[in-house]
């Protein structure tokens, strides 16, 4: 038992090795990293698989019970009473023992082939509850996914408010010396004052969303809270604008084809039908075999001993059964009806699955193209205000261009680059998100 505990700790330690980054280091997170320990962690993955054990421990059972069942079974009995002993009016109050022993068995061979179809079910019923937990396991790293690329986009968004931090800092050193030289007012310094102090609440903003979208990942991966948690920062140029134009029906035939859910659905459909086949086997007569063995001794018996009583009171015996179901009360009728109505809210259920599945891929596939769309025009218009800022940052520095013009400008190139940033992981995640439809596995 000791060794059994000490491997088990090892193994638990090797994995902790291999798979998570140890806490108070500089380790990154992975989204592969990420995602496994989130589906290691996830309660409802746990669950789900100990339902799936459950399942398979059904499932053996179901085969086991084709087989005879055997009992073995012993009895020993002590007696007293008062005995009159022969020829006179004494009597003596004396025991008796006795001993029995039987070893007895049966089985089914026929019971309208229920014990065959609830061998199916529980297989059918086993394979379903795997499926279960992909389907689980893949709307977990979905999520995953999404909360990871919130985290890139509140990076990104930081670092270019520090940027602009910068920027304006500068500018307002250079308002600074001209107002010192009364070449501005002191309305054009002060403005430029207020636009940084409306940048650096902007960063605060974006500092907290940052922090808020970790929490949201730690939160989802099950893991404790830490100021230490940091993730890996991907190459992403690979996936932006690739100009897909995924068909909802072809990507739809490739996911009925692979998505677990389907699956799922379609065995949960058939495990439902069976209950009809049991219900009515309740009709149909059942036939058993019995056979038994037994022996016994009673001490009260005289001139014979204890092996000779045994040998001699050996007793086998085999029977047939068969039983005739008349009349119920209806209520197998009534199973067999309700069975039915199970079965067609089995398959309601597998169409509807179908038709979410459905619903989202073309929802999918229409994000892609309408992200697409919005990633070109959010990129055209942050290279066209990039440059009209560039000009503008020119004419503002020969004093060419007022303060109130060159702000209205750089509060421009904010936006502009904002929404490119928010529409290049909007697109991003478009792709990934149809990547999950195809089978593609979800990774960076």
């Amino acid at each position: 038992m000791i060794t059994r505990i000490l491997t088990a700790v090892f193994c638990l330690l090797i994995q902790w090795v291999l798979i998570i980054p140890a806490y108070g280091q500089n380790s990154k997170w992975t989204i592969q990293m990420c995602i496994d320990y989130s589906l290691q962690k996830n309660i409802q993955i746990q669950k789900m698989l100990l339902i799936t054990e459950s399942n398979k421990i059904n499932f053996n059972a179901a085969k086991a019970s084709r087989f005879p069942i055997v009992d073995a079974s012993t009895r020993q009995d002590f007696g007293w009473s008062d005995k009159q002993s022969n020829g006179s009016n004494n009597y003596t109050f004396s025991g008796s023992n006795s001993s029995s022993f039987s070893v007895n068995s049966s089985v089914t061979l026929y019971a309208g082939l229920k014990l065959q179809q609830s061998i199916k079910q529980s297989d059918i019923n086993y394979k379903a509850g795997i499926f279960d937990t992909e389907t689980m396991k893949e709307t977990i790293s979905l999520y995953i996914m999404d909360a990871f690329l919130q985290i890139l986009y509140a990076e990104e968004q930081v670092k270019n408010y520090k940027n602009q931090i910068d920027l304006t800092d500068k500018e307002l050193n250079l308002a600074n010396e001209r107002l010192n030289l009364g070449a501005i007012s002191n309305a054009d310094y002060l403005l430029v004052k207020s636009q940084l102090s409306t940048q650096k609440q902007s960063i605060a903003l974006a500092q907290g969303l940052l922090t808020t979208n970790k929490v949201t990942l730690m939160q989802l991966m099950e893991l404790p809270i830490t100021n230490d948690f940091e993730i890996e920062k991907p190459d992403l140029t690979y996936l932006i604008n690739k100009s897909r134009n995924a068909l909802p029906d072809n990507v739809y035939q490739i996911a009925l084809a692979t998505k677990p859910q389907i699956k799922s659905a379609t065995l949960h459909s058939e495990s439902s039908s069976i209950d009809i086949a049991i219900a009515r086997a309740d009709l149909m007569p059942r036939l058993t075999l019995d056979a038994g063995l037994s022996s016994g001794y009673m001490s009260n018996q005289t001139g014979s001993g204890y092996s000779f009583q045994l040998s001699h009171n050996f007793s086998p015996s085999i029977g047939l059964g068969l039983t005739i179901p008349v009349y119920h009360n209806l209520l197998i009728r009534s199973r067999v009806d309700l069975a039915k109505i199970s079965t067609q809210s089995a398959q309601l259920d597998e169409i509807n699955t179908k038709n979410v599945l459905r619903k989202s891929i073309e929802t999918a596939c229409t994000n892609v193209i309408n992200a697409q769309n919005q990633y070109d025009a959010s990129l055209e218009q942050y290279k066209a205000t990039q440059e009209s800022t560039e000009v503008a940052s020119e004419k503002y520095t020969q004093e060419l261009m007022n303060a109130i013009d060159f702000l209205i400008q750089k509060t421009n190139m904010i936006t502009a680059e904002s929404n490119y940033l928010q529409a290049k992981y909007n697109l991003i995640f478009s792709y990934k998100t149809l990547d999950f439809y195809l089978g593609i596995h979800l990774n960076f």
